[in-house]
């Protein structure tokens, strides 16, 4: 077929080159710009830390720690830091790169394999820069800062690829690789490579099975009476409490707009590939992909019941993301049908003035609104900020990292998202209270979680504080200073323009 045909011609390095370029540059637009040290390099950054310098937070260890466990990426990360030298604001800068780098490539394979025209495969890209919320979960298709959740999924888009290509031995490697990056993405990445494989590969298919058979076990063994035996447990209310706001754990409480978007989620690629079939244009191993797509859907489904009874486990896993992986297969089958359904080779000049118009389309539109998130809703941002910035909350947190590694600080609950980066990445020490991160990572311990109540409910508001309130904070908590904005009559220790830093005890 033209089209196949068309798709099928090998893109020379300079276009490449000049499409990957493209892809980051309306990526991090449309990411309102990169930063170091923003996001959830709230917990990565404190955990490598960690294990760089073990004895620091010994106060916010215990919340660092819980979701630590399972995670091999903070200690990849800490080695290369020892080992090889690398400051972690370039580690990060790398980490987003590649990431882009690879998710620039896996889609553009994607597009190719189920037989996109080159201007299709470049309308792809474009729509991929589009970075939106993947319908009630607490992912973004993008982050405009590095994290591990983005190169995972772009290794696990990659196995899917090779899936398609008929090379299972590349395939099940990524997947091993997205697993050492992070987990949960890899679990559900390797859900849907690995469902694909078996329905694709007869010849691989009886190892497949029993190789699927053994994980599955390890994971009854791991939740009954393993590692994950006492995550196997109902939330109670106090924990719940703690989670008020996050929405996107549960998914038996989305309102209709919700459940009706992950409907059409699961219908888009499901229609597309009967549309493809019945037109002769599918690929030979789409629908083993498919089949991994439906695999994800009826886990999803499956786990409804533990979601709704609120067991730890079901929710910490956020199942609901694997609507990720449903988004990025809509994205590339809507395109198709913009750009190449219907395409001939009778009507090839056609097929090429409206693939291209379509890419073009969506280049436009991905600049435009690159341009209005930087520049109009974030006025004043830097395109690419790889270090901390200097400022006055950055000057105050160095005077605290040069104090001893024990140093609790007391600021703004709010302060991560006020002022850019919290205590813990911009001095690495102990805080009493970072509510945003603190109540996500409560998710992962009821422990923390009541530590998260117990600090939400003593300060009440912050900006109501007195000399006596905090040194009542002080005393409860161990709390050794206080940065604020405010004027209050305690021992100064530190000031700058913006900021003072009190003492809250002798010898704090």
């Amino acid at each position: 077929m033209a089209v196949r045909e068309d798709a099928a011609r090998p893109w020379t390095l300079a276009i490449r080159a000049l499409a990957a370029l493209v892809f980051i540059v309306l990526a991090t637009l449309n990411s309102a710009g990169y930063r170091f040290g923003v996001g959830d390099q709230a917990f990565y950054l404190p955990a490598i830390q960690r294990h760089l310098e073990p004895e620091s937070f010994p106060r916010d260890r215990i919340l660092i720690d819980d979701q630590d466990r399972f995670n091999v990426f903070p200690r990849v990360a800490a080695a290369l830091v020892r080992v090889v030298g690398i400051p972690q604001p370039a580690l990060f800068l790398g980490l987003y790169v590649s990431a882009l780098l690879l998710l620039c490539w896996a889609a553009r394979a994607l597009a190719a394999q189920l037989g996109l025209s080159p201007w299709g495969q470049i309308a792809v890209l474009a729509a991929l820069t589009l970075k939106h919320r993947v319908g009630m979960t607490g992912a973004n298709t993008l982050e405009g800062y590095g994290h591990p959740r983005m190169l995972a999924f772009a290794v696990g888009l990659a196995a899917v690829v090779w899936v398609l290509r008929g090379r299972p031995l590349a395939a099940l490697a990524l997947v091993a690789a997205a697993f050492v990056v992070h987990p949960t993405t890899a679990l559900w990445c390797g859900a849907w490579a690995g469902v694909a494989l078996v329905a694709a590969d007869a010849r691989l298919r009886p190892w497949l099975l029993a190789a699927g058979g053994g994980a599955v076990i390890v994971a009854a063994w791991a939740m009954a009476w393993g590692p994950l035996s006492a995550q196997l447990v109902r939330m109670d209310g106090a924990w719940l409490g703690v989670l008020e706001g996050k929405d996107y754990l549960f998914a038996t409480e989305w309102p209709p707009d919700a459940w009706a978007m992950a409907l059409l989620y699961a219908v888009v690629p499901a229609a597309a590939f009967a549309w493809r079939r019945r037109t002769g244009v599918a690929c030979p191993r789409e629908g083993a992909m498919l089949l991994g797509l439906a695999a994800l859907v009826g886990i999803f489904l499956v786990t409804l019941p533990a979601v709704a009874g609120r067991v730890a486990l079901a929710v910490q896993f956020q199942v609901s993301r694997i609507f990720w992986m449903l988004d990025v297969a809509g994205t590339v089958y809507a395109v198709w049908a913009l750009a190449d359904a219907g395409a001939s080779r009778a009507d090839a000049a056609a097929r090429w003035r409206r693939s291209a118009a379509v890419a073009c389309l969506l280049i436009g539109v991905a600049a435009a609104r690159g341009a209005w998130v930087l520049w109009v809703e974030h006025p004043g941002r830097p395109v690419v900020q790889v270090s901390l910035p200097q400022d006055e909350w950055q000057d105050a947190m160095a005077w605290l990292r040069r104090q001893p590694a024990s140093t609790h600080v007391l600021a703004d609950p709010s302060h991560a998202w006020r002022h850019a980066t919290s205590v813990r990445v911009a001095a690495g020490r102990d805080v009493y209270l970072e509510e945003v991160k603190d109540t996500a990572m409560a998710m992962y311990s009821r422990r923390v979680a009541m530590s998260v109540a117990e600090r939400i409910g003593a300060i009440g508001d912050f900006n109501s504080l007195t000399p006596a309130s905090a040194r009542a904070l002080a005393g409860r908590f161990g709390l050794d200073v206080l940065v604020t904005e405010q004027a209050l009559d305690l021992p100064l220790a530190y000031r700058n323009a913006r900021f003072s830093i009190y003492r809250l005890r002798p010898g704090g």
